[in-house]
């Protein structure tokens, strides 16, 4: 590239344009991951939609593929060359309460909303890590903390403002345009770049929550027993269970230092009395070495997890199952359990409830049948990504009889993130109608630089399988 046309480009967006070789570059393409990141020609650091679209005028025409990233929790490969949009300066958030909705713009984090929300006695329907950004969360799906009870966060999205691959700025909605609305709510950053995002809000202001530790050698059974009893859970109760290597240091309470600790974790939308009822089961398990449960703000739900709010490395993988039985646990404890040649962070999040009802406006979210989805983290503090993968492929072949798919916000990178993890994440005839709708907006794979859906071939102009016709 000219140096002329760099000039020309910083001359038209009000953010920061920047080459590898500038200060800042570095901290502006480094997220949440720091076992990937990427290393792209040219970035704009986008401050407002127009900053975004005249970034990816400036890519099509120079024919660079583009990237766009928020926190950088949900990469899938590294830009090598390209574009990248930085989003982060986009932090405007609005709140409408007697309609219940909140707007926020693309670089939005949950720890932004989850307080604007609180103020009116409403909720979003964020993830465990209020650090997340909200649009490419949403968009992926939203498996969030009260997902049983409410349903995903894609399922509340009313309205978007979207930077197609031709640089305009189109407004989306489920009426005005089902298809783009059905392929971009699933598909995320493969059909353009949502600059703002407007959803429901839920009227949630407390909740019964926090977490049991056990210690998984004095009580081997619980992974069982959490199975046994979220099975006859009603939808007000949201949990999951996690199995985690300790470090043995003092940052880690005296009782867990240096132990695999099994970690359930509750959300309960039924209020503290029926809350602590419905716990109570869970404490036959074995012995508790440390307990945290309360009635709290919601405000305060990222205590749940407690999910460290600084960047590491990592490396993760998911799996939606058709049920977790004693052949699936025994896999997972075999494969990624304490005695695995990696370390892994392994939670299995109890779903169905709303999560498994058809959404009231049409999205691309596939797999709403699985009862369980399964994660696995590795953080790769002094190992390495090569390291994982044998683990990570053993773990899938070994419950790939009982797998439906995998959920796009749980995929790693690299090879984590190749042509047949993207394909998990959706049923056949989604991805074929999803092809087809990425080669009417973006058929050059401009937005390729992610959990990359390509064009089809076919004729463009074709009817798109599943279209919904206006009516």
């Amino acid at each position: 590239m000219k140096h002329t046309d760099i000039r020309t480009l910083a001359s038209r967006v009000a953010g920061p344009v920047l080459l590898p070789h500038d200060e800042g570059y570095d901290q502006e393409r480094t997220g949440a991951n720091l076992a990937v990141r990427h290393e792209p020609e040219v970035i704009v650091g986008a401050t407002r939609a127009e900053d975004v679209q005249e970034a990816v005028r400036f890519a099509s025409r120079r024919g660079l593929p583009v990237a766009v990233q928020c926190t950088g929790h949900g990469y899938s490969v590294a830009a090598r060359g390209g574009l990248l949009i930085t989003t982060g300066r986009m932090t405007g958030v609005e709140i409408d309460p007697d309609r219940r909705t909140v707007s926020v713009q693309a670089g939005v984090r949950f720890e932004h909303v989850v307080p604007a929300a609180a103020r009116y006695g409403l909720a979003p329907l964020n993830g465990s890590a209020p650090h997340v950004g909200v649009v490419s969360y949403v968009l992926g799906g939203g498996v969030g903390l009260l997902v049983r009870t409410y349903g995903y966060a894609s399922d509340r999205v009313r309205r978007l403002e979207l930077v197609t691959a031709d640089g305009d700025l189109r407004t989306v909605t489920a009426d005005d345009d089902p298809d783009l609305y059905w392929a971009v709510v699933g598909g995320r950053d493969n059909f353009g770049i949502v600059t703002r995002l407007d959803m429901d809000l839920v009227p949630v202001s407390r909740l019964y929550g926090g977490g049991l530790f056990f210690d998984a050698e004095a009580a081997p059974g619980v992974l069982h027993a959490y199975v046994r009893w979220a099975r006859d859970m009603p939808r007000e109760m949201n949990s999951s269970v996690a199995l985690i290597p300790m470090p043995d240091g003092p940052e880690v309470p005296e009782p867990m230092r240096g132990r695999h600790v099994y970690h359930v974790r509750i959300a309960c939308t039924a209020g503290a009395e029926e809350g602590e009822g419905l716990v109570a089961p869970l404490r036959e398990a074995g012995p508790v070495l440390l307990e945290a449960l309360r009635d709290m703000p919601y405000a305060e739900s990222a205590s749940i997890h407690d999910e460290p709010p600084f960047p590491v490395p990592f490396q993760r993988e998911s799996a939606l199952l058709r049920e977790a039985g004693d052949d699936v646990l025994r896999a997972l404890l075999k494969h990624a359990g304490p005695q695995a040649p990696v370390p892994c962070v392994v939670e299995l999040r109890h779903l169905g409830g709303a999560a498994a009802e058809p959404p009231e406006r049409a999205n691309s979210v596939a797999h709403r049948d699985a009862p369980f989805l399964l994660s696995v983290v590795t953080l790769l503090f002094g190992g390495t990504v090569e390291g994982t993968r044998p683990v990570y492929r053993q773990l899938l072949k070994a419950l790939e009889p009982y797998s439906s798919g995998a959920r796009l916000n749980f995929l790693g990178f690299g090879a984590n993130a190749g042509e047949d993890r993207v394909r998990a994440a959706y049923t056949p005839p989604d991805l074929e109608r999803l092809a087809r709708l990425k080669a009417v907006h973006d058929p050059q794979n401009l937005y390729r630089l992610n959990y990359n859906i390509p064009p089809t071939t076919a004729d463009a102009t074709a009817p798109v399988p599943g279209r919904i016709r206006e009516r």
